[in-house]
């Protein structure tokens, strides 16, 4: 049987009716979520759900996903050019929050990808850091 550490497991902060939660989302079972007041207990109830899954996959004859490779094609590095007015603001907003225009960019990207796409299984906590393994600094 297929190791259920070998699946892509993605941790977010979400709101779910006023508690402050981490949901865990497994890439290759679309319907698997799984909720816990920490990143560990998520992650954790995540690999039970894989391997739970799994076995009745296995025990019904049923197809097995395999668990996806990861292709590291992106460097994290973008060349854009925007308005000079755009660039005055969002530096200024950056020295307000006393933090680099790099940071603060990457703030506001990471934002809007997790308000425009919640259920997104790539959306981490706002930091925009992807977290395959459990931390517990989180």
């Amino acid at each position: 049987m297929i190791d259920p550490d070998r699946y892509n497991i993605s941790l977010r902060r979400v709101s779910v009716d006023g508690d402050a939660l981490f949901e865990a989302r497994v890439k290759e079972f679309p319907d698997a979520t799984e909720y816990a007041e920490t990143a560990q207990e998520a992650y954790e109830l995540a690999l039970d759900t894989v391997e739970a899954s799994l076995e009745v996959l296995q025990e019904n004859g049923k197809p097995i996903p395999k668990p996806s490779e990861t292709i590291d094609e992106y460097s994290g590095r973008v060349t854009l050019r925007v308005p000079k007015s755009l660039h005055r603001t969002l530096a200024l907003a950056a020295k307000d929050e006393e933090i680099s225009l790099n940071q603060y960019m990457v703030s506001l990207l990471s934002f809007h990808a997790g308000t425009a796409f919640p259920n997104s299984p790539d959306n981490a906590d706002p930091g925009n850091q992807k977290y395959n393994t459990p931390t517990s600094d989180l």
